[in-house]
């Protein structure tokens, strides 16, 4: 007998509440293995991908791509038992007889009785919709409801039963008259039949079929037609007025942020809902910029010596297979001013109106990714080597950038460095990320003119801001981390020294 298991969402990371469905690995009659990967979810700034807890075949799969789920709820169903048998079906009474056609009447029982593999039984019955029929003289019409018809002038007539010839005349000899008219909608090669009932627009079915192909709604096309029909052109001139025209500033590459959003009628507008990725970061700097009291400090600092450095590392053979950049010496400054100031290296727990100082540091990183803003964090960074530090920051923003990096490889972050020179900009503001004391914004190298010895001469010069927690960082601990970070950059020597 077939075992039923549905699959609950599970907590993917601590805390999780719910995540999105992004892309399904299997499809229902596929058969599964134990940890075989089953859906990918994204939550918490990240991809998941969640393995399968028994072997069998997929049934149905309760949530589509795009979904947003809460956790605990069923997303797929396994028959853990697919060869099992199930036991025989009980015989069905033989349907009710049919009633008369004219009538329109159902079985006894909506889905009763024995059918043919393939068929079915048959369904409710649904309303049929009015419609109207142009006679080929006179101009009068006729409303078509159920097995009766209703001609423009009062007289009523029948609906023939199914299987009458299009060709089926229509008596109109007196008041009163009784007629017929074909049930298939259809009249005398010479009519036009419009499939809308009165305050619906009017239009023949070619017309009728290209609105649908186009997305249109017929009721919002203004007819120019004779008698108020919409025509093929009266469409068509709608969906030219209604195509999206994107602006001049769009760039023709690939757009992600636009491609789960609703255009507009007019084309002016797309509006993107907000989910995954950019709901939580918006949660978070909004959390975070009315919680902690903000306070940030600047300085422009000389960085020739560590553009020299960073080309002489570059031409080392112990660094030929990590990239090199001025970012990672800022990350070992920022390193060794924790060390000289471990109070910066903190968080105010709220809840127990305590401050908790980390004896450790994991290195926020913040990357730019397609799914929006995250911040991986080097774990343990004040134990590695800058050799270490290189690589784990390089691993760390490519496994960001994929769309792979875990929930736990983004918690538990100390302090952080935002790069926002890489976009070409000086400097910044930075919000804190929740749960930490500071971040430093690392802004654009520029060759400037600069002092220089008692000489204006060209130099790498690059701005550094730091903001911080004021409810645990006062102005002259900000100032100081901030300072020795410059210090390290203008004079990479000392690091020798501090470390």
């Amino acid at each position: 007998m077939p075992v039923m298991q549905q699959f609950l969402l599970p907590d993917a990371g601590e805390g999780l509440t719910e995540a999105e469905i992004v892309e399904w690995h299997v499809a229902p009659g596929d058969t599964v293995t134990v940890n075989q990967v089953l859906v990918e979810i994204e939550t918490a700034k990240s991809l998941v991908e969640l393995p399968s807890p028994w072997a069998g075949v997929v049934t149905q799969l309760l949530a589509t791509p795009g979904d947003t789920v809460l956790v605990g709820t069923p997303i797929v169903e396994i028959d853990t038992d697919p060869t099992g048998s199930a036991p025989a079906p009980t015989p069905e009474a033989a349907p009710a007889a049919a009633a008369d056609d004219e009538a329109g009447a159902e079985p006894a029982s909506a889905g009763g009785g024995a059918v043919l593999v393939g068929y079915g039984t048959a369904g409710a019955a649904t309303s049929r919709r009015a419609r109207v029929a142009v006679a080929p003289a006179g101009g009068s019409t006729a409303v078509i409801t159920g097995s009766t018809v209703t001609f423009g002038d009062g007289s009523v007539g029948a609906v023939p039963p199914a299987g009458v010839g299009a060709g089926s005349s229509t008596d109109r000899s007196g008041a009163g008259r009784s007629g017929s008219v074909p049930s298939s909608g259809t009249v005398p090669s010479s009519g036009t039949v419009v499939e809308n009932g009165p305050g619906h627009a009017l239009a023949k079915p070619p017309v009728r079929k290209l609105a649908r192909d186009l997305g249109l709604e017929l009721d919002s096309v203004a007819a120019t037609g004779p008698g108020g029909i919409v025509t093929r052109e009266d469409v068509l001139e709608y969906a030219a007025r209604a195509q999206a025209k994107e602006l001049a500033t769009y760039a023709e590459d690939d757009r992600p942020w636009l491609a789960s959003g609703t255009v507009s009628a007019d084309g002016r507008q797309t509006r993107v809902p907000v989910r995954s990725v950019r709901k939580r970061t918006a949660e978070a700097m909004v959390t975070s910029a009315f919680t902690a009291p903000h306070v940030t400090v600047f300085h422009t600092v000389d960085v020739t010596e560590t553009m020299k450095l960073v080309e002489r590392l570059r031409a080392d053979r112990e660094f030929a297979d990590v990239r090199v950049t001025p970012l990672l010496i800022t990350a070992k400054a920022l390193l060794l001013a924790v060390h000289r100031h471990p109070e910066v290296n903190a968080t105010w727990d709220d809840d127990s109106q305590e401050i908790v100082y980390k004896h450790y540091v994991n290195l926020g990183i913040a990357a730019a990714t397609p799914r929006g803003l995250v911040v991986p964090n080097v774990k343990d960074a004040h134990r590695l080597s800058l050799l270490g530090l290189a690589r784990g920051i390089a691993e760390l923003t490519a496994h960001a950038r994929s769309g792979k990096a875990s929930p736990a490889e983004m918690a538990d972050g100390t302090i952080t460095i935002t790069n926002v020179g890489v976009f070409g900009i000086d400097t910044g503001t930075p919000i804190l990320n929740p749960g930490e004391a500071a971040i430093l914004a690392f802004g654009a190298i520029r060759q400037q003119p600069w002092v220089h010895k008692g000489k204006v001469k060209p130099r790498y010069v690059t701005q550094l801001a730091l903001s911080f927690d004021h409810r645990l960082v006062d102005g002259e601990l900000g100032s100081r981390v901030l300072a020795d970070v410059a210090a390290v950059l203008q004079d990479p020597a000392r690091g020798l020294v501090w470390g």
